[in-house]
């Protein structure tokens, strides 16, 4: 990290298939050892199969919408004073909830029983978008933790 400046974001390239940053962004979290090529087959495998059981709605908006539904918007720090660490109540960022959106999505698809991961994934985008599945649980134990962690809150940094 540097001392001086801010370190600048980079620009993502849209993926190629539906023009979005948002895919590219989850395509590089799900990528393991480099390999793009394999990862991109397992997304739109999965959104695929979600194309196939939600036969009226396009993948891509069912996709946006779990990510919105699992993307949270408090979160807790530790911050140490005097000796004790507290958990403070934090506002998450837009990017940073996002990727953790994406980690939890991620996370808990791999968790899932199923026989390939695109069926494992495709099953938790659609509990996500339907507001139930592991990640939106995730995202609401981290709601309800900064919730009763509030009256640290004049911790803030």
């Amino acid at each position: 990290m540097p001392r001086r400046d801010v370190a600048e974001k980079r620009v993502l390239s849209p993926d190629p298939v539906f023009n979005s940053q948002l895919v590219q962004r989850f395509v590089n979290r799900m990528m393991q050892r480099g390999k793009r090529s394999v990862a991109q087959k397992a997304f739109y495998a999965a959104l695929e199969l979600v194309k196939e059981r939600t036969k009226q709605q396009d993948p891509v908006d069912v996709f946006n919408k779990a990510v919105r539904n699992v993307t949270p918007l408090l979160e807790v720090k530790a911050r140490r004073v005097g000796g004790s660490t507290y958990q403070v109540p934090v506002e998450v960022k837009q990017s940073r909830g996002a990727a953790l959106a994406a980690q939890w999505l991620i996370t808990n698809s791999r968790k899932r029983p199923g026989r390939t991961f695109a069926e494992r994934l495709s099953g938790e985008l659609l509990d996500a978008s339907n507001g139930t599945g592991a990640s939106v649980r995730k995202k609401d134990e981290t709601h309800k933790m900064a919730e009763a962690n509030k009256a640290f809150a004049h911790y803030r940094y």
